[in-house]
């Protein structure tokens, strides 16, 4: 005689709750929000700025821009400083080489340039500010 084989049902998982109904949302919350789209798309909020070090002043109107970040390796551990070139706008072609600057996006002056000098925080040769 051949054993008899076992069948077992396998619980079934509990079937979840419907879903409540979702709430609408309140007419000044979707007012605030199409008022920060649109200011968003014109472009008066949410532009970069960024802080790095004038390495070339040679062009009319424009600067070369260094901005230095340090990243770790991923297999050695290590920081590596990773560096990029932005040409910025200089109207009237006050930064020179070495100063500290503060750039800020804009429309697309040139095939390259795209921002703009914003300020100088510290002219080459100056001692930086001690914090108190």
């Amino acid at each position: 005689m051949a054993p008899e084989k076992k069948t077992e049902k396998k619980a079934s998982a509990p079937k979840k709750a419907a879903a409540a109904p979702k709430k609408a949302a309140k007419p000044e919350a979707t007012e605030a929000k199409a008022v920060i789209s649109k200011q968003v798309s014109r472009g008066l909020a949410g532009r970069r700025v960024l802080v790095g070090t004038v390495v070339s002043d040679k062009m009319k109107k424009t600067i070369v821009v260094t901005i230095d970040r340090n990243v770790r390796h991923g297999m050695y551990m290590k920081y590596v400083t990773k560096s990029r070139r932005f040409k910025a706008h200089d109207e009237k072609n006050t930064a020179k080489i070495g100063d500290l600057v503060e750039i800020v996006e804009s429309r697309p002056m040139s095939s390259d340039k795209r921002w703009v000098l914003k300020s100088i925080i510290r002219k080459n040769g100056q001692a930086p500010e001690a914090n108190v």
